[in-house]
């Protein structure tokens, strides 16, 4: 099994580059704005919500080639994400997957246009008549709008932006990143599992559960390494006076409590999966691994 999803994996992630690729090609012209765009998205990173979309087309029986659209747009709408929240009036972030920032490698404005362009074009391709029907299309549409929006990665920016300074409990940092990660990561899935066969509410349910706890199972994670990082990085003393400034899940739960919760969201995941008829290895081989990543 773990051979096996290594190589799903790979293929999966390949297949994505050449479509992303693909998307941000000759025929959208030479330009600045194209170069910052291409730059962002085709540096390469873990690619975790377009194999989202794979396995959980996989899993819903849905020909790879109509999966294709909602991996692509899911993808670009994260570097969107990206490019926005490395922004000076954002995070104010140097070094995104190991080079400059977008604003940084061209300029502030060249990279707020770059990100607005993705999004339009996330949704352009989800709207295209590659043989998904017109109701599958719309409904694709309508998920990744809502994981966007007022009630999804938007709002949770807006949450982390407004909570500088302040201490959140669980329950708040929670609710901020079940929303600034988490809804796109759910939104995936329901997008990959659209693609396919329709599956009864209670399936449609187990999917909604582990998108939910596999997004909060990766931020839990990342929250995890940031630490490791920074202590590493800027010796034990200091790093922890750093990590103090924000709400983070190891600062309210410690290092150990926030393993144990990352692997219990992850068991979590796996029994929603057990709802969900078809192939859901690849779903809760993902799940697995967004706690097990070491980067």
């Amino acid at each position: 099994m773990i051979n096996d999803m290594q190589d799903w994996l790979t293929e999966a992630r390949q297949r994505i580059d050449l479509q992303l690729d693909l998307a941000l090609g000759a025929h959208l012209g030479q330009s600045r704005l194209v170069e910052a765009a291409r730059y962002s998205v085709l540096a390469s990173g873990k690619r975790l919500r377009p194999a989202l979309v794979y396995a959980a087309a996989e899993a819903a029986g849905a020909p790879v080639a109509h999966a294709d659209s909602s991996a692509i747009a899911v993808e670009l709408l994260h570097a969107y994400s990206l490019i926005h929240d490395d922004l000076p009036a954002m995070d104010d972030d140097a070094l995104r997957r190991g080079q400059p920032t977008t604003h940084l490698a061209f300029d502030e404005a060249t990279a707020i246009l770059a990100g607005d362009a993705l999004q339009a074009l996330a949704f352009e391709i989800l709207a295209r008549d590659d043989g998904r029907s017109a109701e599958t299309r719309i409904h694709q549409v309508r998920l990744l709008g809502q994981a966007v929006g007022f009630q999804g990665m938007a709002l949770g920016q807006a949450m982390d932006l407004e909570s500088e300074g302040a201490q959140l409990d669980l329950d708040a940092l929670k609710a901020m990143h079940s929303r600034k990660t988490g809804a796109l990561i759910t939104a995936s899935i329901l997008m990959g599992a659209a693609a396919g066969e329709s599956f009864e509410p209670d399936a449609m349910s187990g999917l909604t559960e582990a998108g939910e706890a596999i997004g909060l199972a990766f931020q839990i994670q990342d929250d995890i390494l940031d630490v490791t990082a920074t202590t590493e990085s800027m010796g034990k003393e200091q790093g922890r006076d750093q990590l103090l400034l924000k709400s983070t899940f190891p600062k309210l739960l410690g290092l150990e409590g926030s393993r144990e919760a990352a692997l219990a969201l992850v068991e979590k995941a796996h029994r929603a999966l057990e709802r969900v008829p078809g192939r859901t290895d690849y779903l809760k081989g993902l799940a697995t691994q967004s706690v097990e990543r070491t980067h």
